[in-house]
């Protein structure tokens, strides 16, 4: 069985005439005069750009690749006896006492309401767009936001003195939206850093002039293994991105380029980041300089490297002394990364958060500082969730989420645009035709913020309401596994339905748990 469905894929808006060719994906019969538009067709006539997802900006897309092991072969142990991390009493220990607040480092820490967060949405037009909505969507929930890479640099009205930025209206508007609905104590807005970023000074200016206090490195992530790529149409602001030291294709100041473009013979040119170099001294040392600048909480986020680079993000975070390390896991979810890159390349989730348990149970038995753990690569639901943080425990703190929370804002700011033209799919109208009466958290939202309710938008009011979805569906997942706080999480709390699964992760095979258990009952 083919894992892997090369040649045509919706992502590159490319597709068979036959059936295809299991291992080339080409069609059985590939017939001269066939017009395509499979990929290799399509690569004939447009060559790199189909490299892409498309269309560029509107989308998100996600690996098609089926793995040999993901979240769906594990199930969720539930029992019928006993209650943790509450009292053992059937009126007490209910699904609406469970206690989903988590803590991000050591100490007091920085306080979430729900164990999960959005990672970082950088430079894509699609992260831009949509920022209003995730901002205010987070904060309301409790829970972090992270902006992305090349935020900065790709602003073109940024402001940047002797290579370093000291000016960027949409950096700032980015961390303004959210801390402006930020409440409680709970969340934060934190800034990314990729190797284009460390060196326009980002996170210096975050930190000193945007008051921000929690920064993350970023060494890469789930969806590819080079540096961050966008599609710009326009000519000038190709320019002063190649100005700025980003690497630009074509070379947007060669005249015959110029003119090419100004022909429409293309109509977009790729920007790309490098590629960093990542030592054990310099990570230590930047770690340390970040935090003399006044950062309060340092991230690492990395992508689905090697094993050995799995084990050298966890022992530098540890070394460093870091506050969180969010493990991304192939497959899970981008803007724009190369399609097959995304598809071929990479640790799966399941597999690389086993890693990173293993590595981290590892340190953390010869007494090293641990920090706290956050898995990420396509998850979307509560039981993956449950599952995840099963997976970690008891390191991993929170999950982080990317696709899921832009696909709900996108839908809820839709249908907000539909109450508005009184153009409402039937299967939204039959709820009604107002924004209360659609969205169901809408009237809780109303009773709590009273006047500003008519301020937030509607994506970041569906945003919300997912994120409501998933507490309860969350809650009663660790009401039936009797673990009413997430510190009592533990990998018991899940089996595995496949020997596969069981070797990939350690998890017992669900014909193995209890065994000991059932031993002495049966004794």
């Amino acid at each position: 069985m083919s894992l892997s469905k090369p040649n045509a894929s919706p992502a590159t808006l490319t597709k068979n005439r036959t059936d295809p060719c299991p291992i080339s994906g080409i069609c059985v019969t590939c017939i001269d005069g066939c017009p395509g538009p499979c990929e290799v067709a399509k690569s004939a006539i447009r060559g790199s750009e189909i490299i892409y997802p498309a269309p560029f900006g509107v989308i998100t897309v996600g690996s098609q690749k089926t793995y040999p092991v993901d979240l769906s072969h594990f199930n969720i142990m539930g029992t019928t006896v006993g209650a943790v991390g509450i009292e053992t009493d059937s009126d007490k220990a209910i699904f609406p006492n469970v206690d989903l607040e988590t803590r991000i480092g050591e100490g007091k820490g920085l306080r979430l309401k729900v164990p999960w967060f959005t990672c970082a949405l950088g430079s894509t037009r699609i992260a831009k767009d949509n920022w209003k909505e995730l901002a205010i969507g987070a904060a309301i929930s409790g829970t972090m936001q992270v902006i992305g890479e090349n935020v900065c640099g790709m602003d073109v009205n940024a402001k940047i003195s002797n290579g370093k930025v000291v000016h960027s209206p949409e950096l700032e508007s980015r961390v303004k939206t959210y801390n402006e609905w930020r409440k409680e104590g709970y969340g934060a807005i934190v800034v990314q850093s990729n190797i284009e970023d460390t060196r326009l000074g980002v996170l210096e200016y975050a930190i000193s002039d945007l008051e921000v206090d929690a920064v993350e490195l970023k060494w890469g992530q789930g969806a590819k293994d080079i540096g961050g790529e966008v599609k710009i149409k326009d000519l000038t602001k190709a320019q002063l991105l190649k100005r700025r030291g980003y690497i630009v294709l074509p070379d947007p100041e060669n005249p015959d380029v110029i003119e090419a473009f100004k022909k429409r013979h293309f109509g977009e040119f790729e920007r790309h980041s490098r590629v960093g170099m990542v030592t054990r001294e310099d990570f230590v040392k930047r770690v340390k300089e970040l935090r003399s600048l006044g950062a309060e909480y340092v991230f690492l986020k990395t992508g689905a490297y090697r094993p050995a680079d799995v084990a050298r993000a966890v022992k530098f975070s540890s070394v460093a002394g870091i506050d969180l390390l969010t493990v991304d896991g192939a497959g899970g979810g981008t803007g724009m990364s190369p399609w097959r890159m995304m598809n071929e390349w990479g640790v799966p989730g399941v597999e690389i958060w086993s890693l990173t348990y293993q590595y981290t149970d590892r340190l953390a038995k010869k007494g090293e500082h641990v920090p706290s753990i956050a898995f990420a690569g396509g998850i979307t639901m509560e039981d993956h969730i449950f599952k995840a943080l099963a997976l970690g425990a008891p390191y991993v703190k929170a999950i982080g989420m990317a696709r899921a929370p832009l696909t709900a804002v996108m839908v809820a700011k839709n249908v907000g645009q539909r109450i508005m033209e009184d153009n409402l799919p039937v299967y939204y109208a039959r709820y009604g035709n107002t924004v209360e009466a659609i969205f169901v958290e809408a009237g809780e939202l109303k009773n709590r913020h009273g006047k500003r309710f008519k301020d937030i938008p509607t994506g970041a009011i569906g945003l919300y309401t997912y994120n409501q979805r998933l507490v309860q569906g969350l809650k009663q997942l660790m009401c039936g596994a009797r673990k009413f706080t997430l510190q009592h999480v533990t990998r018991d709390d899940i089996v595995t339905l496949t020997s596969q699964a069981a070797k990939a992760s350690g998890i017992k095979y669900v014909m193995d748990a209890d065994k000991e258990e059932v031993e002495k009952i049966l004794s």
